[in-house]
């Protein structure tokens, strides 16, 4: 509109310049008196602002006659039965139950290390070797005493069994060897505890103990870890207890490698930590080529929640009134050329999800929803819908 006077009024004034010659704008400038110019600007300054009252007294007139004038301007949403889903956003951490220290269970110098950092190594490979301080040697004495016992109990059992030679004799000899057998047993369990094997197949991930250094019971020697058995360890709050169990849908997203995989809660703890009312969670993830490493986070987002029919609708044009219900506005009675009434319509909300809210009650299938220009209008205005 403010176009439209701007036009007017320069058309105005060209017509003046052009109507009489002597006294046109032109003309006055041309002479270059400082009074005519002024004389000049007022008479065309009050011949513009009567031009603009004749406009606006035109406007109000049109205004009143025509229907159209001055509509809202929306855009509407026409909605339909959808599939909807909730999701449980949560923090998670990678875990892996084969990443542990393998620490001495003897006292001595470490007297060997047979593998370096990031080598493989199978189940019950030799790593590492403390020196025994003397207990193979005691071993093999031990191992040597048990032969003879052995020889000892077999010729004193033909003996007894040809009722020769005293039961007392017989016993002895098997109490003897029996203890013989036990002695050996437990120094082969101290000599195994000098050697450090690999307790699973996995990587060296870190020599912490160098060859020479002096070792204790307890002390660490180096790290193994197994990368092909990862999970996902989170907490879930108590009140999703019913909706988060195992088999549950999960998308998984490592925001560090810009991965997301789709996988399943493969563990559900039954224990409530009363700390913060929580429950444990795993999500058994692939390896994927190595990158995936223990401690390294993750954001989850678990579906605890789906509606295959429903209705739903932006956030943003759900408003709430003083009674605390909320509504949104619909158009109903659509024309040809776009022209509709807003009509407002109580609404009952589901759950939300991003942008988005469910709506349970208030709307159906095929209802034309005001989006833009929903905070503008009122209920039963009429409204022109913007295609």
């Amino acid at each position: 509109m403010k176009n439209i006077y701007i036009t007017l009024i320069a058309s105005f004034i060209l017509l003046s310049c052009g109507g009489d010659k002597k006294n046109s704008t032109a003309a006055v400038i041309e002479k270059g008196n400082l009074e005519q110019l002024r004389a000049k600007r007022g008479e065309l300054v009050a011949q513009s602002d009567a031009l603009i009252k004749e406009l606006a007294l035109l406007d109000d007139a049109i205004g009143k006659l025509d229907e159209n004038h001055k509509l809202a301007l929306i855009t509407t949403i026409p909605v339909k039965d959808t599939i909807f889903n909730h999701y449980l956003e949560l923090q998670a951490t990678v875990q892996t139950k084969e990443n542990i220290v393998l620490n001495s269970e003897f006292a001595g110098v470490l007297q060997q290390v047979y593998v370096k950092e990031g080598q493989k190594v199978s189940k019950g490979q030799t790593l590492a070797k403390i020196d025994d301080g003397g207990l193979s040697s005691q071993l093999a004495q031990m191992e040597t005493q048990a032969a003879l016992a052995k020889t000892t109990f077999e010729r004193q059992q033909n003996l007894w069994n040809q009722k020769i030679g005293s039961e007392i004799q017989y016993l002895q000899a098997k109490t003897n060897y029996e203890a013989q057998l036990k002695a050996v047993s437990q120094m082969r369990s101290q000599v195994g505890k000098t050697i450090v094997r690999a307790p699973f197949s996995g990587t060296i991930d870190d020599i912490i103990t160098e060859r020479g250094s002096v070792v204790s019971p307890g002390s660490p020697i180096m790290r193994i870890v197994n990368l092909s058995n990862m999970y996902l360890e989170a907490e879930v709050p108590e009140k999703n207890i019913a909706t988060v169990k195992k088999g549950t849908d999960v998308i998984v997203n490592f925001p560090i490698l810009g991965e997301t995989i789709n996988a399943k809660v493969t563990q559900a703890s039954n224990y409530i930590n009363p700390a913060n009312r929580s429950f444990n969670i795993q999500i058994n993830v692939p390896s994927k080529n190595g990158q995936i490493k223990p401690n390294l986070t993750s954001k989850i987002q678990i579906k605890d929640y789906t509606n295959p029919k429903t209705i739903i609708v932006p956030i943003s044009i759900v408003s709430e009134n003083a009674d605390g219900e909320q509504y949104l506005y619909i158009a109903e009675n659509v024309t040809k050329d776009g022209q509709a009434v807003a009509k407002k319509v109580i609404v009952k909300t589901g759950l939300s999800q991003g942008n988005y809210v469910e709506i349970t009650e208030g709307i159906k299938d095929g209802n034309l929803v005001i989006s833009e220009g929903a905070r503008s209008v009122k209920d039963g205005q009429k409204v022109s819908i913007i295609k």
